[in-house]
């Protein structure tokens, strides 16, 4: 510990290697074609096995909690942008068939994940089970939006039910998060969670983001207005984080995840909200927040990284474990494709869009790795443990990498296939008339 303030020195030298190792990583990612949060989460993986090459000196950052609050404040930042980058309109305006998605999308990959981890993971709590079920559940909205920007198909209905979809899987997998992390911390408490104790759990997750969105609508607008008379230079960005953090911690007193409060601040603060504000030149709150988001959230995906341990990965079994749970992650999300309603539309591009778990999978996996549960002699052990950590990492880095190139081909087919029937319905269409025109020259 360095005299005369409390941060010791190492952390800084381990914030640098942090940052450097996930810049390099997702800029390497990138130029593979894919999502750069696949590179942070890989330099994360090599920096915490630097052990077995005998080199133990980033041992200490799985430790440290300065570097485990800021890689929590980055994944509360990293929801918050998710909030921000969806609308509550459009949330409202998804239609039968992205509700009907949804719902099977979450429920069926979590029934098929927690039936995957009793099978191979049979002497841990039960509660660990629910937990990698829940980390099934959710969509990634910014790899699937990504790949549909890429290919010009974000205004096809299929888009348009998927991108519906996963925001209300994200929605439904926070309540699912805030009951099993309820059921958890009753555990610990030496006490156990009834029907009724998960009743009320999920009931206080749906009041609190009804209650914050109802109430925010009217009374947001009105706390900022004065915002935009400020002159003071990053006041929208200091008080928008403010309200965010007050949110966070509301759901953390009502029992909830602070994420979902982090989420609902985000849905209440889009730019609509200071459409009318003078913001200077400093653009929207988005890129506001940007710079902090670029610091903190690849703290959070190198963390998650630093947990996995490569020596785990190796056992047979967890392999399999690991190709299991991939499998019912991929499944699962197919499933949710039988709640398209509609006609004409490619439901099996709807159930690959559905697939990648990205960012969301990790959050959650990272969640449950933090909670601990009481073990024999008085001890406590996590609820993820690490081997079931790195299966869990295997899934959601398959299911982002099989995406784009199969939503990509989905699309391609359908097109092909559309172009097909339009031909074929032009010949016909034309073949009618020429009989027609042949059969009235004949009658003349």
């Amino acid at each position: 510990m360095t005299e005369g303030h409390g941060l010791d020195a190492s952390v800084l030298v381990g914030l640098a290697l942090i940052l450097a190792v996930a810049k390099l990583g997702g800029e390497l990612f990138e130029r593979w074609g894919q999502p750069a949060v696949l590179g942070e989460l890989a330099g994360g993986i090599l920096v915490g096995n630097l052990a077995l090459a005998g080199f133990t000196g980033a041992e200490f950052l799985r430790e440290s909690g300065v570097v485990a609050a800021l890689a929590e404040l980055g994944v509360i930042i990293l929801l918050f942008g998710v909030g921000l980058e969806t609308s509550l309109g459009e949330m409202l305006e998804v239609g039968w068939s992205s509700l009907l998605v949804a719902l099977l999308g979450v429920a069926t990959p979590f029934l098929l994940g927690w039936g995957v981890a009793r099978l191979f993971l049979p002497d841990a709590s039960p509660l660990a089970h629910l937990f990698v079920g829940a980390t099934l559940c959710a969509t990634s909205v910014g790899i699937t939006a990504r790949v549909l920007k890429d290919m010009g198909a974000l205004r096809t209905r299929e888009a348009r039910i998927i991108m519906g979809a996963a925001v209300v899987d994200d929605v439904l997998g926070l309540m699912i998060l805030a009951v099993v992390v309820g059921a958890v911390e009753a555990s610990a408490a030496g006490g156990t969670l009834s029907f009724a104790g998960v009743s009320l759990i999920a009931g206080k997750a749906v009041a609190f983001l009804v209650v914050a969105l109802v109430a925010g609508h009217f009374l947001v607008p009105r706390l900022f207005r004065p915002v935009g008379r400020l002159k003071t230079r990053g006041a929208l960005l200091a008080f928008s984080l403010a309200f965010c953090f007050l949110l966070s911690w509301l759901a953390a007193r009502a029992g909830l995840a602070p994420l979902v409060g982090a989420f609902a601040a985000g849905l209440l603060l889009d730019e609509v909200e200071f459409a009318d504000f003078d913001l200077r030149g400093t653009g929207d709150l988005e890129e506001l927040l940007w710079p902090l988001g670029a610091l903190l959230v690849p703290v959070f995906f190198v963390m998650m990284g630093l947990r996995v341990d490569l020596r785990e990965l190796a056992r047979p079994e967890l392999l399999g474990f690991a190709a299991v749970l991939t499998a019912a992650a991929i499944i699962g999300k197919q499933v949710c494709s039988l709640g398209v309603l509609e006609r004409g539309v490619n439901r099996f591009a709807v159930g690959l869009g559905m697939i990648p778990r990205g960012e969301v999978g990790l959050i959650f996996a990272g969640v449950g790795a933090a909670l601990v549960l009481p073990a024999a002699g008085g001890a406590t052990e996590p609820v993820i443990s690490r081997a079931a950590f790195g299966a869990i990492v295997i899934m959601v880095i398959a299911t982002t990498l099989v995406t784009p190139p199969a939503l990509k081909r989905a699309f391609a087919r359908a097109g092909a296939g559309r172009e097909g029937a339009t031909d074929e319905a032009t010949a016909a269409s034309s073949a009618a008339s020429s009989g027609r025109g042949a059969g009235g020259g004949g009658e003349v």
